[in-house]
């Protein structure tokens, strides 16, 4: 596979990585804050075999995450050999979504969280440096004003000095596809590798309008629906999206006022472009059945058919 001129060569940047991250953390301990995404957890391992015990992977569970995301990262990890450490974050999180419905505020909002509880890890733990997953697509739409990054510092103006701690991004230079040919030289299980990506501030963005524990509930179950149904296609994302706006609905002989969902499917490589797949009428209306049968206060349920552009990937 090609990237521009140069043909992407993952043993070559394995190499020259692991010298680099050597260098950069000297004899210091480091913390990879890992989601169990493909990006960060590349760059877990990435810095697990340049540095071996000092490093300790950070799972925030920061109640945003998909149906045993938070066992499922921690399982992997620790079968990878890593030491690692789950921090309970949910409420702090959940408190900085209270009265906030733009989308840009909640992502920053987040980023400031996540940072402040990685930093606190960081204290207790004595450590000046931390690794994390940011890769090319992060930053230019970040540095292009198209929708903030959780995980995008430096790159904007932010010191990550203050709060208290040195940045390593060691896959900052890559794509998606690079990305994930770096995690197949790495020897990764392909549940890692080939994962579907899942954004930073997760099913925050999925929630249109107030993120409520309860609102996050809801379309976890959806998208775990979506995932399941949707399996086979070999579609680069798939999920479901909680407006904020309500329909009236029948359920029971009954007049209701409910939810609606947005199914979003795409095929794409880098994040940068994307296209809406066509997908069977037979498997929407299954994941429209499924969806509206299994939660009660969904009432319709909706496919995006637009393209990235206009539209971003995610709605947030």
């Amino acid at each position: 596979m090609g990237f521009g001129k140069k043909m992407f060569d993952a043993k070559k940047f394995v190499k020259k990585s692991l010298k680099e991250i050597k260098e950069v953390v000297g004899d210091r301990k480091v913390i990879s804050a890992c989601s169990g995404g493909v990006d960060s957890t590349v760059t877990t391992f990435l810095v697990h075999k340049a540095v071996g015990d000092r490093l300790m992977a950070v799972f925030i569970d920061d109640g945003l995450r998909r149906e045993g995301e938070p066992e499922f990262v921690v399982r992997i990890l620790k079968d990878l050999g890593i030491k690692t450490r789950s921090v309970d974050a949910k409420e702090e999180f959940f408190k900085i979504f209270h009265g906030r419905i733009d989308a840009e505020e909640k992502r920053k909002a987040f980023r400031h969280t996540f940072y402040k509880t990685l930093g606190q890890v960081a204290k207790e733990e004595n450590i000046g440096v931390i690794a994390q997953g940011t890769i090319k697509a992060d930053v230019i739409e970040t540095v292009k004003g198209i929708k903030s990054q959780h995980n995008v510092l430096e790159q904007i103006g932010i010191d990550p000095l203050a709060y208290g701690y040195k940045i390593l991004e060691p896959l900052r230079e890559l794509f998606k596809p690079e990305v994930r040919m770096v995690g197949r030289e790495l020897g990764l299980p392909k549940e890692i590798s080939e994962r579907m990506p899942f954004p930073g501030p997760a099913l925050s963005l999925r929630v249109l309008g107030v993120v409520t524990p309860e609102r996050v509930a809801i379309v976890r179950q959806a998208t775990q629906i979506v995932e399941e149904e949707t399996l086979e296609l070999g579609t680069f994302q798939n999920f479901a999206v909680l407006h904020n706006d309500k329909a009236t609905g029948i359920k029971n002989g009954e007049r209701v006022y409910g939810n609606i969902i947005t199914v979003r499917i795409v095929d794409s490589t880098d994040a940068v472009t994307a296209k809406a797949r066509k997908v069977s009428y037979k498997i929407l209306k299954k994941i429209a059945k499924r969806i509206t049968e299994e939660i009660p206060s969904i009432v319709r349920c909706l496919y995006d058919i637009t393209d990235k552009p206009p539209s971003t990937i995610e709605f947030e």
